[in-house]
């Protein structure tokens, strides 16, 4: 149980509730000022039970409580994570020469922290992309796209596997981040961080990323959304129509999508169903969304 509230306390956690705040905001301004909706039908909007007691936002929080028992076998591997980067950092030595020269601090943080915010943001675009291409890990992430109601919290709406897969792709990305970063920058590896996350991380959350799960289609420029992943083209990934199919992969940036040839960038008052192409009831059952029809 208080793995799940973490999942509201922790600023490195997207459910944090100073961004879902901020998600809130960012919302209403975007409804009332650019797409001037009534107050009225914005906050019907916010507090829609139609869609945060839908079947399928039940079954988001059915899921959010399995997979906090599934993550909690991890627990002896992120243990682990500190032998993964030492065998990291040793190995090194096989491959260069430890540089000499001295870097200011601020600099080594500076290289850390955007080198580990590019390699995990691709890790996630490469690994989501293969979830698609696959189809035995499809099985396990259709669970996600089985959502015909987008809120937040569907953000942890995942198959227990692919929640421990993305868990393990995260040990790997940082213990090789901070191995080779160990190596040479010596001690002074750390990230540029506030209220103890990275910075990227909080000012990605804090601009809305909450939004995209959401039915809040909030769009960037065409030339923007073509570097960064707005929530409106995240939703656009969760589309029911086929022209739509496997686009838009990317977590933050959408220069990967444009180099695999899977950006789409949204429209102003675009219209998206969500879910599977063929949907029934039962994908919001626990049988199918574990086990599978």
């Amino acid at each position: 149980m208080t793995d799940f509230f973490a999942n509201f306390l922790n600023p490195e956690k997207r459910l944090f509730i100073g961004y879902l705040i901020s998600a809130a905001f960012i919302a209403f301004f975007w409804l009332r000022l650019v797409q001037k909706k009534p107050l009225v039908n914005i906050a019907s909007g916010f507090f829609n039970s139609k869609v945060w007691f839908s079947k399928s936002a039940i079954a988001d929080y059915k899921l959010m409580f399995i997979n906090q028992f599934f993550l909690k076998l991890l627990t002896p591997i992120l243990i682990g994570q500190l032998a993964l980067t030492l065998f990291v950092f040793e190995n090194m030595h096989l491959l260069f020469t430890r540089p000499s020269a001295s870097i200011p601090v601020w600099l080594v943080m500076l290289i850390f922290t955007s080198v580990l915010f590019v390699i995990d943001d691709f890790s996630r675009y490469f690994l989501h992309r293969l979830m698609h291409r696959i189809p035995l890990l499809w099985k396990f992430h259709k669970a996600h796209h089985s959502a015909t109601n987008l809120t937040p919290l569907t953000v942890l709406r995942t198959h227990p596997i692919e929640a421990v897969l993305f868990s393990l792709r995260a040990i790997v990305v940082h213990s090789l981040c901070l191995g080779v970063c160990f190596f040479f920058f010596a001690n002074n590896v750390s990230l540029i961080e506030i209220f103890g996350a990275s910075v990227f991380v909080v000012i990605f959350h804090a601009l809305g990323s909450n939004l995209r799960h959401s039915h809040v289609n909030l769009g960037y420029w065409d030339w923007l959304e073509k570097i960064f992943v707005s929530p409106a083209q995240h939703q656009i990934h969760h589309s029911t129509n086929p022209k739509h199919f496997d686009c838009n992969f990317g977590a933050i940036l959408a220069i990967w999508d444009n180099i695999g040839s899977s950006c789409i960038v949204s429209e102003k008052n675009q219209h998206i169903k969500f879910g599977l192409k063929e949907q029934s009831e039962k994908d919001h059952t626990l049988k199918n969304l574990i086990i599978g029809s």
